[in-house]
């Protein structure tokens, strides 16, 4: 295995983990501000707020260790996606310090007004809709190159029918994702209402997001067929992960073993997940920049390798410990302990 493979799989990883992490987050906002404007925050407020105090700050852990990875390891990213993601990524940026705004003061500073619970939910939606277009971006045939550098076409970008389905990919992904795991939360804070309700709210969002994701792949057979043709190999991925979606919707609609379905859920995503980024290799840029490409050197690729096999030792162990302190522990969970805000 190439220090190549080595590099772009490690980041892969982090990304994953934000993917997920971020997912329940960014959910659990949007069903927080849906849940108050239909007047049910007595429901979900407190279970949403119980699983967000602990986590809240350590969200974005993941994504600064994938951009500073992405451009160790890879440097001509920044040449070639610098400029181009200028506008998403500040969207992005921005939508991030609110959510972190907002959260501070309603925590610390008791701040309850409903507008802003629904700017905060909103922004759960915005985050992973920008973020997304990085995606279309790499599928290629948005970036024409001129003498003044990479020029993203925006007009393109924004009436593409790719650009549209990986955004709506991302935010019924997101909501389903979220509403899976506060199922679980919810059932193991013996909280039934809220149970009940997220349950209804896994199985509204399952069948778009199923949907979404079958419709990225016929709009790809369009947009860019060498990509399509790689996803066609790995059919095999897909379709376990299609299982595994099944095997998730099948114990939702049954009302049994809540733990189980998340697993199958994170093992969903898992596997299809990777699935795209094996059938993105070698490309990093469709068809301007592949991993070989600029690639930094060896010393530095195996500095980087070493620092952040370290740092993901280190994050998963506390990460357990977070949940354990908090998430996985039975007086926290069921609200008789409050000792985080």
């Amino acid at each position: 295995m190439t220090l190549e493979i080595i590099g772009i799989s490690v980041l892969w990883i982090f990304l994953f983990g934000y993917v997920m992490v971020a997912s329940i987050d960014f959910g659990a906002g949007f069903f927080n501000a849906f849940s108050t404007f239909r007047g049910k925050e007595h429901i979900l407020t407190r279970i949403i707020n119980r699983y967000l105090s602990p986590v809240w700050e350590v969200t974005n852990v993941f994504l600064v260790f994938f951009f500073v990875g992405i451009v160790g390891f890879f440097p001509k990213t920044a040449y070639y996606y610098g400029t181009t993601l200028l506008v998403p990524v500040s969207i992005a940026i921005v939508l991030l310090a609110i959510r972190g705004a907002y959260y501070a003061f309603t925590t610390y500073g008791k701040l309850r007004h409903k507008r802003y619970v629904y700017l905060y939910g909103l922004t759960g939606l915005f985050i992973p809709a920008s973020l997304s277009i990085v995606l279309t971006i790499s599928e290629g045939g948005f970036i024409s190159m001129e003498d003044a550098g990479p020029v993203l076409d925006y007009g393109a970008l924004f009436f593409s029918p790719l650009t549209w389905s990986i955004v709506l990919l991302s935010l019924t992904a997101v909501l389903y994702i979220s509403a899976v795991f506060l199922t679980w939360y919810a059932h193991k804070a013996k909280d039934e209402a809220a149970t009940s309700l997220m349950r209804l709210y896994a199985l509204i969002t399952a069948i778009p997001m199923i949907l979404t994701a079958s419709g990225i792949i016929v709009e790809m057979r369009s947009h860019n067929f060498e990509h399509y043709e790689r996803l066609m190999n790995l059919w095999w991925m897909f379709g376990l992960s299609f299982v595994l979606f099944v095997g998730t919707f099948y114990l939702l609609w049954k009302k049994k073993s809540y733990g189980t379905a998340l697993g199958l859920l994170i093992c969903q995503f898992l596997l299809a997940f990777f699935a795209y980024g094996i059938s993105h290799y070698p490309y990093l840029l469709y068809p301007f920049l592949t991993l070989y490409d600029g690639f930094t050197n060896a010393a530095m690729a195996t500095a980087l390798i070493i620092a952040f096999i370290a740092g993901l030792c280190l994050l998963i162990p506390s990460l357990y410990l977070l949940l354990n302190l908090f998430l996985f522990n039975k007086e926290y969970v069921e609200g008789k302990r409050n000792d985080y805000a």
